[in-house]
């Protein structure tokens, strides 16, 4: 069976509550939730955020040695990380980089990505749908 891994950056655990304004109600519970019940039985996933940058690296190095696909929403690692753009171009993951906002009309620094020269596509300004979409190119691949 096909292993599809998401991993959440740094403060996506506070979905929900965190700048609605911005990100909305969802929690990251919620779309973890949604995504089990589109992907059924067609893989298996694996759900995870983490606060620390190296935690990231590490899941990312996991999943390519096991074939599987990444969703990734690195949050602000995105415009930061040239760790986990090494860990994503080492790995040999397919990856797909999601954001819940349009991070294209936001702050100026928010518009650069260190990590989207390596991954296989950017999704952006949907929110939650944004990993449906990231899925549904995963699956397609």
């Amino acid at each position: 069976m096909r292993k599809i891994v998401v991993l959440n950056g740094p403060n996506l655990n506070l979905l929900g509550t965190r700048e609605p304004g911005i990100y909305g109600t969802t929690t990251l519970a919620d779309i973890e939730t949604r995504l089990r019940e589109r992907l059924g039985l067609r893989a298996e996933l694996d759900f995870r955020q983490s606060n620390h940058e190296g935690e990231l690296v590490g899941w990312i190095q996991e999943a390519g040695r096991e074939g599987a696909g990444i969703i990734l929403n690195a949050a602000a690692y995105t415009h930061t990380s040239v760790a986990l753009r090494d860990a994503i171009s080492g790995s040999g993951a397919a990856v797909i980089e999601v954001h819940l906002s349009n991070v294209h009309a936001r702050e100026p620094f928010r518009h650069k990505s260190l990590i989207a020269p390596v991954v296989r596509g950017v999704i952006a300004g949907f929110g939650p749908l944004s990993y449906d979409l990231a899925l549904e190119a995963l699956l397609a691949s």
